[in-house]
């Protein structure tokens, strides 16, 4: 039958930048399809996406692996073997909630299918012999038009726009525009400092996320170990007869294993910082984000209050005109007073004198 899809779905398809082991690598231009496979002649799962003919995932699942949801639409899987780790940007919460199930299944599948091939050998090997790592995985070809994937909604990143165009105001608005500026110039000194400590502790959640998964392999690794240590312990108490011997080797290997359980503590404390750093993480973005609105809020009534001193600046200019109309209105009439005044004035003079002559 050979390998079969057995689920798909659609995403971006990122991966983690090789060279700073924190910033993420879109291999997609846009969404394409990811599918699970299943090899039914060797009982493997893969996780599989092809953009044209080129392969950009081609990821076998193991027991070890974990799936991890980063965001509401972002989920990462490291993988060992390609020494790399994967990124998928899906355009709903929903389609990665699918994923991820699917993820835990089908590691639960090859986890049970692990143990059923295990205990084949340990049927079939000598005593003596030591059971065989699996061998690779063999690559099968494939086209894009095998992998039958869902069509889904592309994800396009929504990128904030803010305008920063603001008019000048003229002398009459200076003790406005004064304060409106000192405020706008608070409130984006404060984002610009979130915004700064939010990159850093992002790149610092990348890092450890990395080193999370690279310690949980060696922890996988170390439980490897002392299962096979434990089970090396068996054989020597079965057939050597040297119990002096057997117990000073039992007693090393009970110590190593003490060891390794206290690596496995360490690593699981480290576990619970990193998640409290995670913590403090959303709590820097909810400050962020009420920053950013009351920063909306002041820029709003900024421009109330900027159309307010226009208005206000309009209406004394029309009263200036208006006055500067009535004080030329009043010259006018005070010159033509005076001019009357002096013409009644000479009459007087004239009457007088007609008076005096007759």
């Amino acid at each position: 039958m050979g390998e079969q899809p057995i689920f798909s779905s659609r995403a971006h398809v990122f991966q983690i930048d090789p060279n700073t082991k924190k910033n993420w690598v879109p291999t997609s231009k846009h969404a394409v399809t990811v599918s699970y496979f299943f090899d039914s002649t060797r009982n493997v799962y893969r996780i599989i996406s092809l953009e044209g003919s080129k392969a950009i995932i081609n990821s076998t699942i193991t027991p070890n692996m974990t799936f991890t949801k980063t965001s509401q639409k972002f989920g990462q899987w490291a993988d060992s073997r390609a020494n790399t780790v994967y990124g998928l940007g899906f355009s709903s919460e929903s389609h990665l909630s699918k994923f991820a199930e699917k993820f835990a299944e089908f590691k639960e599948a090859a986890r049970l299918a692990k143990e059923r091939s295990q205990e084949k050998t340990e049927l079939t090997s000598t005593p003596s012999q030591e059971s065989a790592s699996a061998p690779g995985d063999l690559q099968s070809p494939l086209t894009s038009e095998s992998i039958n994937g869902t069509d889904e909604d592309r994800v396009t990143p929504n990128t904030p726009k803010h305008s920063k165009a603001r008019a000048e105001p003229s002398q009459n608005a200076l003790p406005f525009s004064h304060s409106s500026s000192s405020i706008n110039k608070h409130w984006e000194a404060e984002l610009a400092a979130l915004k700064g400590n939010n990159a850093k502790l992002t790149a610092a959640l990348l890092e450890s996320t990395a080193n999370v998964k690279q310690w949980k392999q060696q922890l996988g690794a170390y439980q490897e170990e002392a299962e096979r240590l434990h089970k090396r312990v068996t054989e020597l108490e079965c057939v050597s007869g040297q119990t002096t011997a057997i117990k000073s080797q039992k007693t090393e290997l009970n110590r190593t294993i003490e060891e390794l359980e206290l690596a496995l503590k360490a690593k699981e404390e480290e576990l619970e910082r990193l998640k409290a750093e995670v913590e403090s993480a959303n709590e820097f973005r909810f400050q962020k984000d009420t920053l950013t609105q009351k920063l909306k809020e002041t820029e709003s009534r900024n421009q109330m209050l900027e159309v307010q001193l226009s208005d206000l600046e309009q209406r004394l200019e029309s009263s200036q005109l208006e006055r500067e109309t009535y004080r030329n209105n009043l010259c006018s009439l005070l010159e033509l007073l005076d001019s009357k005044i002096f013409e009644l004035t000479e009459l007087r003079d004239m009457l007088a004198k007609l008076m005096e002559g007759s």
